[in-house]
């Protein structure tokens, strides 16, 4: 069953100027001055527009100069992703294909956030959705460009967001959700020496993915109540914590993978490297378990990987030495809380064949571990 189409103000003023764009182009094959007639049509919706992602000459991807064609950046070479625009625009919209659209940070802050997606051919109305989290780069146009072939393998309607530098310029605001602040470095800048918890929980990036998906299957009227969740490294490590302290949400599997390092269910371990004794009860860890969360580890993710960064102090070292190694930490510490609590553990480990810091590769097994013939709901 494919989507029907929503009958709008907005849809009908989108063929009204299609049809002009056809007579455009006629007059302009007929030898025309198509200035003459491009001149009686204010208003007209443009082509999308392309942008260069951030690098050294282009910080902000929202103030990124924007250009009419695809193709690579004339400064940098780098190729050009979609000019993210808001969808109660004329130009904005969810279109079949890859694409990009804006939405507002459910923070305080309201920051802007560019949502890269993935529409597969004959999107079903009940189609599932995955939220893809990108690692420490936030390159979310990467991570979607990944998952294309296995959105249209499995019908899956992709969303990734893109959490600017400009807004969250450092580790603890992306890969520990904005659940400390005011962070000390010390003088040689080798580790963090003093943070504060921040405990004002509407400020995490938690409540962000059901704000994500809200406006995805609003647009596009589908009827999926739900949706599945995937990250790849800082990725991993923002969906973890998550599934340890995010209230009540849409979301239902969670696949946290190749985290660098993690918030354990210790009590005895001060947050964020353990729950600590004040920021999750015993009831709270309850909870946690009861997630569908997945600790999605690569094989060769192990101590002769050298792709990414992998943290090395004495906060973390006690945690293992590599991430595969860490990550099994990890679930046997919540194995143990589970059966000192006398609650069942919903969590699974699952560790991916070949695969080390390899987030194409690492996707790839995730779709396929959601979607695939003997998973799929």
């Amino acid at each position: 069953m494919t989507l029907s189409p929503r009958i709008s103000l907005r849809a009908i003023s989108r063929a009204v100027i299609g049809g002009i764009a056809c007579t455009l182009y006629l007059v302009v094959s007929a030898g025309l001055p198509a200035t003459s007639v491009a001149a009686t049509l204010p208003g007209q919706v443009q082509p999308p527009r392309y942008i260069c992602p951030p690098c050294n000459h282009e910080q902000d991807l929202f103030q990124a100069s924007a250009v009419r064609a695809r193709g690579s950046c004339h400064v940098c070479g780098m190729e050009l992703v979609e000019k993210p625009l808001r969808l109660d625009t004329a130009e904005g919209s969810i279109r079949e294909g890859s694409g990009s659209f804006l939405v507002d940070s459910n923070t305080p802050d309201s920051n802007p956030l560019a949502v890269f997606y993935h529409r597969p051919e004959n999107l079903r109305k009940d189609a599932p959705v995955v939220i893809v989290l990108p690692g420490a780069g936030r390159n979310a146009w990467r991570y979607r460009d990944t998952w294309v072939d296995p959105s249209e393998k499995y019908g899956v309607l992709v969303l990734s967001p893109h959490y600017s530098e400009k807004y969250y310029p450092e580790f603890w605001s992306y890969n520990i959700a904005g659940m400390i602040e005011n962070v000390r470095i010390n003088k040689e800048r080798t580790r963090v020496s003093g943070y504060d918890i921040n405990r004002r929980a509407e400020t995490w990036l938690f409540s962000d993915f059901d704000r994500i998906f809200e406006t995805a299957v609003a647009e596009l009227g589908m009827t999926t109540a739900t949706y599945d969740l995937f990250g790849h490294s800082a990725g991993g490590q923002v969906l973890h914590r998550y599934t340890l302290f995010a209230g009540d949400s849409k979301a239902r599997r969670i696949l946290a993978g190749n985290s660098g390092w993690y918030t354990v269910p210790r009590f005895d371990k001060p947050f964020p490297f353990g729950t600590g004794s004040d920021m999750l009860d015993r009831d709270g860890l309850k909870k946690a378990f009861k997630r569908e969360l997945v600790v999605f580890l690569g094989e060769l993710d192990n101590a002769d990987e050298t792709r990414g960064h992998l943290v090395r102090t004495p906060d973390v070292n006690w945690q293992g030495d590599h991430r595969l190694s860490r990550g099994k930490y990890f679930f046997a510490q919540a194995q143990e809380r589970a059966r000192e609590l006398g609650t069942e553990l919903q969590w699974q480990l699952e560790v991916v064949p070949g695969v080390g810091h390899d987030y194409p590769a690492m996707g790839k097994a995730a779709a396929d571990y959601l979607y695939g013939d003997s998973r799929r709901p």
